[in-house]
């Protein structure tokens, strides 16, 4: 680049965005990288602090940061998200649906680990909703060199996609309580809304629910009606604790294909179970659910509704940060 002094720079472009800071009123861009100089910007660029402008030439083998910012959005994006236009040399990734962000960890680190580079996203596994922002990024210098685009561009094809948004699935979903002072009315059924009221944001269809008793033979025989009505997710709740009458995890566990885990390192709702049945999951809620907030049932709810499959190192992983309250 080449400096020159901002009363010389009538009918130069400007190489890169500038911005102005007003604190507590304004921080943005006022004049766009490639903006011709006129007589009359002089004054707004002294104001701002801009006694020497810079004229773009770029080498053989350079980027400038809006190139670089907006080839790096097309490696790392995925399905169902949006790039902006760079502004101020950053490419903003913006969700187009109501879904489940994903983001390889390990090939967002390889990048940044690269220097010069800083791609930032939402966490993994949470839930963004259509125009949410889900992850911003930008070369930090200026000018940057080729080669280090190239490096990102080879590490995101190895993972594709570095970032992107699963649709969430309507699923049929079925939900079997268990408990005899349930069943017998004894004691007034508080799972069944706050079921609905989780799955109410995601649009599922609730094929009903059963109310059975203690036995693991009820308990199955209700889980096996709900996979006969074609569920694509059953919900078992209550009878989750160490009790010798909580028989709920001993009847998922002998339908269950894969039992991903029975306990969990998340307070509260260290007491859930994941299992498959030929491909169906179902979970196992324990009392936790119904009163607190935030529970391990809110952290994996929407993972399934988008069709991810759990794996039981990524509920262990659970353990560094897994305090929810």
């Amino acid at each position: 680049m080449r400096e020159v002094h901002v009363r010389d720079a009538v009918g130069l472009r400007l190489a890169h965005d500038l911005t102005r800071i007003v604190p507590g009123e304004f921080k943005g861009r006022i004049f766009k990288k490639g903006h011709v100089i006129q007589e009359e910007d002089i004054p707004m660029l002294l104001d701002i602090g801009k006694e020497h402008i810079y004229v773009l030439e770029l080498q053989p083998g350079e980027l400038h940061e809006d190139d670089a910012a907006i080839r790096l959005s097309r490696a790392l994006m995925g399905d169902h998200l949006t790039a902006s236009e760079p502004s101020e040399g950053k490419v903003v990734l913006t969700s187009e649906i109501h879904g489940l962000v994903k983001i390889d960890t390990e090939a967002l680190l390889m990048i940044n680990s690269l220097g010069e580079l800083a791609v930032v996203t939402r966490k993994t596994d949470t839930v963004a909703k259509p125009g949410d922002t889900v992850a911003a990024m930008r070369a930090i210098p200026l000018i940057i060199a080729e080669t280090k685009i190239t490096q990102a561009e080879t590490l995101a094809r190895m993972s594709a996609p570095v970032i992107a948004v699963l649709p969430f699935r309507r699923m049929k979903v079925g939900i079997v309580t268990t408990g005899s002072e349930v069943l017998t009315g004894r004691v007034e059924d508080k799972f069944g809304p706050r079921i609905r009221e989780k799955l109410a944001p995601f649009d599922a269809e609730v094929l009903g629910q059963k109310i059975v008793g203690d036995t693991k033979e009820n308990i199955q025989a209700g889980i096996q009606e709900f996979l006969n009505q074609g569920a694509e997710l059953v919900i078992c709740t209550g009878g989750m604790s160490v009790d010798p009458d909580d028989r709920t995890p001993g009847a998922i566990h002998e339908l269950a294909t894969e039992v991903v885990s029975y306990g969990m390192p998340v307070l509260p709702g260290s007491m859930m179970m994941l299992a498959y049945i030929q491909g169906v999951p179902v979970f196992g809620l324990p009392g936790a659910v119904i009163y607190e907030e935030i529970t391990a049932f809110d952290l994996f709810l929407p993972r399934i509704l988008a069709g991810d499959k759990v794996t039981s190192r990524e509920i262990a992983e659970l353990g560094h940060g897994g305090l929810l309250k």
